[in-house]
């Protein structure tokens, strides 16, 4: 039972997450983090660390945030979302979009046609 990054991370990207995954199973692209599911040991050590509730065990995900294993999948699988283990600074505007819901129609068309 992999955890699943949602649609409260996309431009946010908070890592704090990061740091403590044992199995560093958090991939980067340029406008929110996954999870690798074929990685992640289920340990539950990055949900609290998420300042906007991003993250889900695959069972316990939103009805309208079920896309998100998939999602979560597909980007964590391609070569050019690499691992992070450490923390970064967030999106410069994380502020203006992290009570924002959503999100995933804000992504451009191409990176909307590689996650779905």
């Amino acid at each position: 039972m992999p955890f699943v990054v949602t649609d409260s991370c996309i431009l946010c990207k908070y890592t704090t997450c990061v740091d403590v995954c044992p199995m560093n199973c958090f991939r980067e692209g340029p406008h929110f983090l996954v999870i690798a599911p074929d990685e992640c040991i289920d340990c539950s050590l990055c949900v609290s660390e998420c300042p906007v509730n991003a993250i889900f065990c695959d069972t316990d995900l939103p009805a309208d945030q079920r896309h998100f294993m998939q999602i979560n999948a597909k980007l964590a699988a391609r070569p050019e979302w690499k691992p992070i283990t450490q923390t970064k600074a967030p999106l410069a505007e994380h502020n203006k979009w992290r009570s924002a819901f959503e999100k995933l129609t804000l992504l451009d068309e191409h990176f909307l046609k590689l996650a779905i």
